[in-house]
């Protein structure tokens, strides 16, 4: 008889995943994105996108128990209900907030140093991901310039091409110089680690 092997076809076992400042970030870009794209209400997509409510119509043991095909599994873990702490979502928040609100200044810097590069022909994750870690360096006292790059370029990795994080990189890392020169960046506690 054949091996009837399940490797190819694994089993959902997560009902809910605890929350993380890289998932809040990740969140945040999609519902930036969307913003962008279809100018809904923030406070609307905040909650659609942090605060989903799922009915899959079965119990925690058949859920459990069912066989999936892989494709199946990443579609589902990206509807998997997130568990958050407090300081996760004020981090979402603030960064939406903070990202929106100083939108014309991070977009300058963009496009001052990507070079031969209109804004409009960016990729809107690559240029989404570089305005909220653009903002993370001028907002957030608390974290590392090396984080925020880190965290953008890891997201990128995720959702966008290699190629794009080569030029996110280049472009965050002029930023930070920039903000160095003018004496615009201030760190501080965690924040000053590798500055």
């Amino acid at each position: 008889m054949e091996n009837l092997s399940t490797d190819g076809f694994p089993l959902c076992k997560q009902s809910r995943v605890k929350g993380s400042r890289r998932l809040a970030r990740e969140k945040v870009l999609q519902v930036l994105t969307a913003y962008f794209v279809c100018e809904s209400s923030l406070d609307s997509l905040f909650q659609h996108v942090f605060f989903r409510k799922f009915n899959f119509g079965d119990d925690e043991e058949k859920k459990s128990s069912k066989l999936l095909r892989p494709e199946e599994i990443y579609e589902l873990e990206a509807d998997v209900p997130i568990i958050w702490k407090d300081d996760e979502i004020e981090f979402g928040r603030n960064l939406i907030r903070y990202t929106i609100e100083n939108l014309e200044l991070i977009d300058k810097m963009i496009n001052e140093f990507a070079k031969n590069w209109e804004l409009e022909r960016i990729a809107i994750i690559d240029h989404t991901l570089m305005q909220m870690a653009a903002t993370e360096l001028i907002k957030f006292p608390d974290i590392p310039p090396k984080v925020s790059i880190n965290e953008a370029l890891d997201i990128a990795k995720k959702y966008s091409t290699h190629k794009s994080r080569i030029f996110i990189n280049g472009v965050l890392d002029s930023i930070l110089n920039k903000l160095k020169k003018e004496g615009t960046i201030s760190k501080s506690g965690r924040g000053l680690k590798e500055y």
